[in-house]
């Protein structure tokens, strides 16, 4: 069942924006976890009681936008995710789609089962995501055609040949580490899925960037960091542990 809010935005100095769109949110877990080192996909790991992707899971459910939410996980996963769903009652409707070989194949086939105007795509091995992030990224889907969360980068970020030669390095003043949530209009999305296909990218917004689309970065901050090795899981606990401590305050 699709359902569809119409949302009153004060934003942008006293502009009133008014939108009725769809809103998918499409949850990405079928990665291999290979450098997570543990032979166990790290969205299924445990912090502070519940599983790296319902942190994730729960931000998307609770958000006002999203209409309806796809897990795109691995065939053979399908039913640990089904697990975890039945451990709690849901606001919205959520369906599960088995992954492709990539990251890009699985968020292919996500996209095809929904016919929402907006998709929202997010690492579900990011539990910190914070809904002002959500939030930001769909409200510039009334500007953009893609939007993306992303931090500045602390550091100089060096370009280098095949062979680890340097042959530019990014002016540290406008170089950001893009993270997710990204945002789409879905059909624009899936057009530059379908064109670009046999071309391998590593986030979505490279096939707007392809197609010489405008992306809007969105600053974020540091604590929304994808769980990719193990140490990861020690820096990501002290995280959550501070943000279920500020939610009891609340």
């Amino acid at each position: 069942m699709r359902h569809t809010y119409v949302v009153l935005i004060i934003q942008k100095g006293d502009r009133e924006m008014i939108e009725e769109k769809s809103v998918t949110a499409i949850l990405l877990v079928a990665g291999n976890s290979t450098r997570y080192g543990r032979n166990k996909n790290k969205n299924f790991e445990i912090l502070q009681g519940k599983t790296v992707l319902e942190y994730s899971l729960k931000a998307f459910d609770e958000n006002a936008y999203i209409d309806t939410i796809i897990i795109g996980g691995k065939r053979e996963e399908i039913p640990t995710i089904e697990k975890i769903l039945q451990k709690e009652k849901r606001a919205k409707p959520i369906a599960i789609v088995a992954g492709g070989k990539s990251r890009q194949e699985t968020v292919h086939n996500c996209i095809k089962q929904t016919k929402a105007d907006i998709v929202i795509i997010h690492d579900g091995a990011r539990p910190g995501i914070k809904q002002d992030y959500i939030n930001q990224c769909i409200e510039e889907m009334k500007e953009f055609k893609g939007a993306a969360v992303g931090v500045p980068s602390k550091d100089t970020i060096k370009i280098t040949d095949e062979n680890n030669v340097v042959v530019q390095t990014t002016k540290r003043s406008n170089t950001w580490i893009v993270q997710t949530p990204q945002c789409f209009e879905r059909e624009t999305l899936l057009a530059m899925h379908e064109k670009y296909q046999a071309e391998e990218v590593t986030d979505d917004c490279m096939l707007l960037e392809k197609n010489d689309e405008k992306v809007k970065i969105i600053e974020g901050d540091y604590s929304n960091i994808k769980i990719t090795t193990y140490e990861d899981m020690g820096i990501m606990e002290n995280f959550i542990a501070k943000m279920l401590a500020k939610e009891k305050k609340m």
